[in-house]
């Protein structure tokens, strides 16, 4: 039984061999035992010598169509031939030039032919651990001239020999670069980045070095995948993809002889430009079919319209099917590669009630992530409102980026972080990994965040009562996250904006993007300084050691903004006042307290209990990180 996907492509195929046949009146010529077409201007050539001809000649040898790119004798299998975009895919022995012990191998020259490599189909690629492989430009230079222009080409460097990486070529043992346009006569320049930028140093060491040879090639894109053993290998066949085109210069130089001008009627002719004298290649014009360089029935003739109309639809139809299951392909590559079946295995282990959502599930859920569901932007990401199917209104975190190297430590924080159930942490109720960075999914919390409420001047102020309660709250949220019983939680990146407030002005602290889970055994981690300026422990900042004393820093700078209702970081105060946590200490020792402190508070709480809080805060603020206070410390009226 034919699949759904597969029964559009065959009504397609068999349409179009119907319509080909209608206009055509005849078959394209094959070699035998071979499904390549051969069209006009190609023509087999019956000689036994495959070594005679080049150009649109094609001998049929035992493995199928080949061609002679090279008076060394060089034949290669023809994959198949394009009319409409005037290429031909090839596959050879690879086609490489190699510098090895200060030797170095001729490149294939495709002046003589009707062929230039293809600059949007093909990759420019060297492979080494010491090669600056530069393509240089030959053709114009004059005989006094000895520079030659230099056209592209890339850098392969190894540093160690364990910093190879089979499957990727970003330039450590593999680099690529596009290839020039026009390109027919590749000339090569290696250079030692050893000898010239290093010349004392060990570069994966001096036999290494001399063990492995530069290559450089030009293959076709996506289909040479680097590994590690072909530094010292043969490549084996690679594809690669030729340009073709009529040698008769340009449309208008060729169409001033009839005799010889290949665009026959109800054709276009368009320039091809191949670095010298170019050539030209030809097209049916818009509404007709078939093959521009023939002559009647086997030319460009009018199609049925009701014919096209029936192929258009199927090409949609095709096109959308494929389309789909190309996305359903990157959807799956995107799951195992953010780590899927680690989550899964994590989740059933620890009976972890994390739920991985579909991208389909949440795209529903937010009217295709659009712009009128979004609830916060921030420095990690954007945030969206959803609302799953059975109701549940959830925060949807789209991050900008991810570090794949940490995806099994973001795997084991949302285990660990799934698991957490305070009423003053927002919940993580799972996450998407089918897209290329992966969706947080969050319980959402109504009524924005404790910044917006203290710093919009057009929001009635929160009174003293509900301010106080909130420090309370997100201190005990903190204190269960540092005392955590499996592994503890730093948080990171308190601040603010990162407290939420409910319908009833109850305190969740949210946004773990930042956070890092700390060893039972050890009392700090060591790591990239993050965080938001303003909030940021100085002593973090200097000395790269994260500890839960780094989030009492950041908390008492929240405290401030209770207490003051001005942001952490403000140029419209005097240059010495612009940091809000240095300023208040500096106010405090000067006894001027009342000078920063919220009206508000010192109406409904007065200065006694401003003292008090205030005296909690300068202990938050200690420079060094064993002089504050521990987090569970609990606010008294």
């Amino acid at each position: 039984m034919v699949s759904s996907t597969v029964l559009p492509q065959l009504l397609l195929l068999c349409l179009l061999s119907f319509y080909s046949r209608c206009c055509c009146q005849s078959s394209l010529p094959r070699c035998p035992n071979s499904s390549v077409d051969i069209p006009y201007p190609f023509y087999i050539d019956t000689s036994s010598d495959l070594n005679v001809t080049k150009g649109f000649a094609i001998s049929c040898g035992q493995s199928g169509p080949m061609i002679l790119l090279d008076a060394g004798g060089g034949n290669y299998s023809v994959l198949n031939i394009s009319l409409l975009e005037g290429y031909v895919r090839v596959s050879g022995q690879a086609l490489y030039s190699y510098q090895c012990h200060n030797s170095s191998q001729g490149f294939l020259d495709l002046t003589p032919t009707s062929y230039m490599f293809s600059p949007t189909q093909n990759k420019f690629t060297a492979v080494g651990c010491d090669a600056m492989a530069m393509i240089r430009d030959v053709r114009n230079r004059s005989l006094n001239d000895t520079v030659s222009q230099y056209l592209g080409g890339c850098v392969s460097f190894c540093a160690t020999e364990g910093s190879i990486v089979t499957g990727e070529c970003s330039g450590v043992g593999c680099c690529q670069s596009s290839v020039p346009k026009g390109l027919n006569n590749l000339v090569l320049e290696f250079t030692s980045i050893r000898d010239q930028l290093m010349p004392t140093s060990s570069v994966v060491g001096e036999d290494e070095g001399s063990r492995w040879c530069s290559k450089a090639f030009i293959a076709e894109q996506d289909t040479y995948v680097f590994s590690r053993d072909h530094l010292d290998r043969d490549l084996g066949k690679l594809h690669m993809v030729l340009d073709w085109y009529i040698k008769s210069g340009n449309c208008k130089e060729a169409s001033r002889s009839r005799q010889t001008y290949m665009c026959k009627e109800n054709s276009d002719c368009y320039d091809v430009e191949d670095g010298g004298t170019g050539g030209y290649r030809c097209n049916c014009s818009e509404g007709f079919a078939g093959n521009p360089y023939m002559q009647g029935l086997g030319g460009c003739q009018g199609g049925s319209l009701g014919l096209m109309g029936v192929l258009l639809v199927l090409g949609f139809w095709t096109y959308w099917i494929v389309k789909k299951r190309r996305l359903a392909k990157q959807k799956q590559r995107n799951f195992l590669q953010n780590g899927g079946l680690l989550l899964q295995q994590q989740i059933f282990t620890h009976q972890a009630p994390a739920r991985i959502f579909t991208t389909s599930e949440l795209e529903d859920a937010t009217n295709n992530f659009s712009d009128d569901r979004i609830v916060g932007r921030g420095g990690y990401g954007t945030v969206y409102k959803g609302i799953l199917s059975d109701q549940t209104i959830v925060a949807i975190k789209k991050s900008k980026l991810v570090d794949q190297s940490q995806m099994e430590q973001f795997i084991n924080e949302l285990i660990v972080l799934s698991q957490i159930n305070h009423r003053n942490v927002v919940k993580i109720l799972g996450c998407c990994l089918e897209t290329e960075v992966p969706l947080l999914v969050y319980e959402f919390i109504s009524n924005g965040a404790l910044f917006h409420h203290l710093h919009n001047t057009n929001l009635v102020p929160i009174s003293w009562e509900h301010r106080l309660r909130i420090a309370a709250e997100t201190a005990s949220a903190l204190a269960n996250l540092h005392l955590a019983r499996k592994v503890p939680i730093i948080h990171r990146d308190v601040k603010s904006a990162n407290i939420l407030i409910d319908e009833n002005y109850t305190a969740k602290v949210s946004d773990f993007g930042a956070s890092r889970l700390v060893p039972s055994n050890q009392t700090h981690v060591t790591t990239l300084v993050q965080g938001t300026l303003g909030y940021l422990d100085p002593e973090y900042f200097y000395t790269s050691q994260l500890t839960d004393k780094s989030d009492v820093y950041s908390f008492g700078v929240v405290l401030v903004e209770l207490l003051t209702r001005q942001k952490p970081i403000s140029y419209h105060r005097q240059e010495e006042g612009i940091n809000l946590a240095s300023h208040f200490t500096s106010l405090a020792q000067q006894n001027r307290l009342q000078e920063i402190v919220d009206c508000v508070v010192v109406k409904e709480a007065g200065m006694r209990h401003v003292y008090v809080v205030s005296h909690l805060i300068l202990k938050c603020l200690k420079l060094k990180g064993e002089e504050r206070p521990s987090v569970e410390t609990r606010f008294r009226q």
